[in-house]
């Protein structure tokens, strides 16, 4: 099971939310885009969208309203 350590993505008043709304969107998109091109994913796509997160491939933009919530 992968479990990041997400202390370094949740700088900058990032809410745990935006994380993983963010997350599930890029996943639904990954899906979508496989189910396309008629491409069999091996690697579950929310794995692949953490992990163009963590490596900072796909950046979360936040409102500044809900920053400090």
């Amino acid at each position: 099971m992968f479990n990041p350590d997400l202390r370094g993505v949740l700088t900058n008043h990032m809410s745990r939310y935006s994380l993983v709304t963010a997350t599930a969107k890029r996943a639904r998109e990954i899906s979508e885009d496989a189910e396309e091109k008629k491409i069999i994913m091996t690697e579950k796509p929310v794995s692949v969208a953490l992990d163009e997160i963590l490596k900072g491939d796909y950046v979360i933009v936040e409102p500044e309203e809900i920053r400090n919530i």
